[in-house]
């Protein structure tokens, strides 16, 4: 006869064998100017879980908002995704149509490197992808102008000051208005028609 033991650990397992496999966590970088902008267009994806604020790219240690640009630094945000519910692929697909890839000298108001965009691939797989995303655009010629967006490999990534981290919620009036002045959203529309945005559930 099974004891109460016994029969709570066979219960236990038999959960845990018949339950779905847990969905893995993924990690994806990228830089599109205002790290605000792009914190707020990522959060609205649907399969990702949440989205940071830092600096990378450059040859400074522990870079600050005072200090990033003089380190070389560029404004991105590290992307946590369930790769159950989206695809490195997909987050591309999104990426490159909410920014203005064919601007080499920063996004919209904002001027400057700090300010540029760039896919950082974390791994081999990450940069395969990036890069035949970067090709079929240029083959299919949507924009007006040639794509300069960088892929690169992945160094460091130093999260932002804890004000910077969902500024879009913290300061929402003040983002909004941010925001529409600086043009982003008409430059992108603009730009890409009814591609605008895709993927960003608002």
């Amino acid at each position: 006869m099974q004891t109460k033991s016994t029969f709570q650990l066979l219960s236990l397992l038999a959960i845990l064998f018949s339950s779905p496999a847990i969905a893995e966590t993924k990690t994806a970088i990228f830089a599109g100017g205002c790290f605000w902008c792009m914190e707020k267009d990522f959060e609205h994806v649907s399969g990702v879980i949440m989205a940071e604020s830092g600096y990378t790219g450059g040859n400074s240690d522990n870079p600050t908002y005072k200090t990033y640009e003089k380190g070389k630094h560029i404004e991105a945000i590290r992307i946590s995704y369930d790769s159950d519910k989206i695809t490195y692929d997909r987050l591309l697909h999104t990426f490159w149509r909410s920014v203005n890839p064919t601007d080499a000298g920063g996004q919209f108001c904002d001027r400057g490197h700090a300010y540029s965009t760039a896919i950082f691939a974390l791994d081999d797989g990450q940069k395969e992808l990036a890069i035949k995303s970067k090709q079929m655009l240029v083959a299919d010629n949507p924009l007006p102008k040639p794509i300069v967006t960088p892929i690169l490999d992945a160094n460091r990534f130093w999260p932002a000051e804890e004000y910077h981290q969902d500024y879009y919620k913290k300061a929402s009036i003040r983002y909004k208005f941010y925001r529409l002045s600086c043009g982003r959203d008409k430059t992108i529309k603009a730009l890409w028609g009814k591609q605008a945005h895709a993927g960003i559930m608002y």
